[in-house]
């Protein structure tokens, strides 16, 4: 469930850093009531990025896909077995 603390928690510093790093989601900050900020851990940075990254690859790899580019999967998936074994 998500976080929300006000921005005058962020005062204490290591609690703040605690609730970060014991969370596996971001925690959003407000401020007069509204959400202003959002904070999270260097883990669920790191994956949130490695997530966002992949759904833009795959993004790219449909867009290609469309304009005649690259290979369907089984095409590719076919290829990987020949190739390695698998």
């Amino acid at each position: 469930m998500a976080q929300i603390i006000p921005i005058r928690d962020l005062k204490n510093t290591a609690a703040v850093s605690q609730l970060c790093n014991d969370s596996d989601e971001p925690i959003f900050i407000t401020k007069n009531g509204y959400g202003d900020m959002v904070l999270m851990s260097m883990d669920v940075y790191n994956r949130t990025f490695a997530e966002t990254q992949l759904y833009r690859e795959l993004k790219e790899a449909e867009k290609e896909l469309r304009n005649g580019k690259g290979i369907p999967f089984a095409e590719f998936e076919k290829r990987a077995r020949e190739k390695y074994g698998l």
